[in-house]
């Protein structure tokens, strides 16, 4: 039996982040098993803290993405605060910031200078356009992310105005992606005893989401255009109108289709010249959503997804979030929704971990801390006394 709290328990990390994309990598860290040391600014507490929903006067979004970690208030532009976040990078193991660049340098804590107080320390960085180019200093939130990506450009229907997707993926994509560069800068470091930087832009990010896009106009000179829920290498795959509702069919290759052909009862689609190969059907897109919506508007969501399902094609409904949450596979057998207790909001519903591991499972293990909570016991980890700890509150270092 494990009795280990998590695949990343006894690495500790420093988590100056605020918002989304550091917090959310914080927080698979933290799930993991990580020491994360969240640190605020004293009496005013993290951006998201101000964030809504609310319930019993606590934000929803801070404690779904400040779970499971220590929470510390310390003033970094103060002398003393300055010492005291040192004396914690000498015992941690992750710096992680969301700052502008140049912000952390100017405070006298830059990855150069703090690499001299631990050369094993990982810095990690998430910003809107990285640590080096000529935007570098441009403020960046998620959907400057989406516009200057591409990925606005794309998303839509035709016709329509570039769209944000409905949730913050710029952010959300560069918090996954500062998590997976820390990782393996915790691994190299198994090899070199030394630490590195990560430098990731949400920029970046969503640039590298954009996968076919991308080749597409690489490869045929062409300006993707907004499509809908169509894709633009494969088809059937698309939302369809059924009798009650849209469907979704995943038609992703030339067996699928010629499946599909046999469901509806028109084998001979299969070989039809028009529509034999992925590339064909792709070409003629708007024939092939007419003969398979001539088959969906005659059934329902549920009879649609039922028999495609038994013969091996993919297909799926449409879900709005209750749908979601009530799941017997998605919120049941996967817990991707969790219940947890806070001492102040009370039961609050958490978004579970979507990573799992069989012999160090990701779990919800402690609320998100109230301002400044773990003050004491992370201060006097570092030999300050009681004493020491109100004279530092009383000069608002922390």
């Amino acid at each position: 039996m494990n009795d280990r709290a998590g695949a990343l328990e006894g690495l500790t990390v420093l988590d100056l982040t605020r918002v989304l994309a550091g917090p959310f990598a914080t927080m698979m860290l933290a799930d993991m098993g990580a020491n994360v040391i969240k640190i605020e600014e004293p009496g005013k507490g993290a951006d998201e803290r101000q964030m809504g929903p609310f319930k019993n006067n606590e934000s929803a979004y801070y404690m779904n993405l400040n779970r499971n970690k220590k929470g510390i208030t310390l003033n970094l532009k103060d002398p003393k605060g300055k010492e005291i976040f040192k004396k914690l990078v000498e015992q941690a193991d992750i710096v992680i910031e969301n700052y502008r660049p140049g912000t952390m340098a100017k405070l006298g804590l830059s990855y150069d200078q703090l690499k001299e107080v631990n050369p094993r320390i990982i810095y990690a960085a998430v910003s809107g356009f990285g640590q080096y180019g000529p935007y570098t200093k441009r403020p960046g939130y998620d959907i400057i992310s989406q516009a200057m990506s591409g990925l606005m450009s794309t998303t839509g229907w035709p016709g329509g105005h570039p769209t944000r997707s409905g949730t913050a993926m710029g952010d959300v994509l560069g918090g996954l992606s500062v998590t997976i560069g820390i990782l393996a800068a915790v691994h190299n470091r198994n090899f070199t005893n030394r630490g590195q930087m990560v430098d990731v832009a949400l920029v970046d990010s969503a640039v590298a989401s954009l996968e076919i896009i991308n080749m597409i106009y690489f490869t045929e000179n062409r300006l993707p255009q907004r499509i809908g829920n169509r894709y633009e290498s494969v088809y059937p795959y698309d939302s369809f109108q059924a009798k009650d509702d849209l469907v979704i069919i995943a038609g992703g290759n030339d067996k699928l289709w010629q499946l599909f052909c046999g469901v509806i009862g028109r084998p001979e689609l299969a070989d039809h010249p028009d529509y034999q190969r992925t590339r064909d059907r792709v070409k003629n897109h708007e024939a092939v959503k007419k003969i398979v919506e001539e088959w969906t508007v005659t059934k329902t969501v549920e009879e649609i997804v039922d028999q495609l399902l038994a013969a091996g094609i993919p297909a799926a409904p449409i879900y709005n979030i209750a749908q979601v949450t009530k799941d017997s596979h998605i919120a049941g057998a996967r817990e991707m929704f969790v219940t947890t207790e806070h001492p102040k909001a009370g039961s609050v519903t958490l978004t579970g971990s979507h990573i799992k591991l069989s012999e160090t499972k990701p779990a919800v293990r402690t609320p998100s801390p109230a301002l400044g909570q773990h003050n004491e016991e992370v201060l006097s980890s570092l030999g300050l006394s009681a004493a020491d700890i109100e004279g530092l509150k009383t000069g608002g270092v922390i």
